[in-house]
């Protein structure tokens, strides 16, 4: 199985984020799941970065995730200027969707675990019409909160029934890094991903931000456009503060 703590790590505001590419992710993975390890992967940007500066049980299952990647371009520019010109972002949809046509070779069995009433179906049928040969083997809808000792067996019985490789998280941060360091082990399967708004964007529910804001850093605005109510508040409170703190680390360090 690689041992991902030997991979490069950037030090953003104390989160351990993995300098890689998409490629270097992807062949990752496909290690640990050929070597018939366990792990979990955290996909972390802006938000998941400064949740985790008052929440030092949540940094610590940042660091310990076989694969902690930059989801976001800021943390890909922190990464940069402390040395590792090889980082590049990895993007959540993009890592799932790669994962799911690796499985045309691999023949990886996948689980869809997340989202509202209705949307891990609909992502199945989207999925499997676009690459007919993807095995997708369950779904599960979570309620809202914390899973009763009934739906955790239930959870249990068909994932163990199902025997998939991969299971998608597809819930927001930090409650879906939570439940992967909570069931990593418990779950009988090889690898727990977050990768959160994948499934409502690869459902068709929502829409993704054009390429060049993505490579802008300014994606949070096409989001915020779409969901002001429940982001406006995330992002005038964790926006200006990680800018603040990488600048006071980045003066520390020099």
């Amino acid at each position: 199985m690689p041992d991902s703590v030997t991979l490069p790590r950037a030090n953003v505001l104390g989160v351990g984020v993995h300098a890689i590419d998409m490629a270097e992710a992807v062949r990752q993975a496909e290690y640990l799941l050929a070597a018939g390890g366990s792990g979990y992967v955290c996909l972390t940007g802006v938000h998941g970065v400064m949740e985790a500066q008052g929440d030092s049980e949540l940094r610590e299952i940042l660091n310990r995730a076989f694969l902690c990647l930059p989801d976001g371009m800021p943390t890909v520019w922190v990464g940069r200027l402390q040395g590792h010109q090889q980082m590049s972002r990895v993007y959540g949809p993009d890592f799932m969707m790669e994962m799911c046509r690796r499985s045309r070779l691999g023949g990886f069995r996948h689980f869809l675990y997340g989202g509202a009433p209705g949307v891990a179906e609909q992502l199945r049928t989207r999925l499997e019409a676009l690459m007919p040969w993807l095995r997708i083997v369950g779904t599960y809808t979570p309620p809202y909160g914390p899973l009763s000792a009934r739906q955790e067996a239930e959870l249990l019985a068909s994932v163990t029934q199902s025997e998939p490789d991969i299971l998608w998280v597809g819930l927001s941060t930090p409650k879906q890094e939570r439940f992967m360091a909570q069931y990593w082990g418990r779950l009988p399967v090889k690898l727990m991903a977050g990768v959160g708004a994948a499934f409502d964007l690869h459902a068709g529910l929502k829409s993704d931000a054009p390429q060049w804001m993505k490579q802008c850093g300014l994606q949070w605005l096409h989001r915020l456009a779409q969901e002001p109510l429940r982001l406006g508040p995330r992002y005038l409170k964790h926006n200006p503060r990680f800018v603040m703190a990488i600048c006071r680390q980045l003066v520390g360090m020099r």
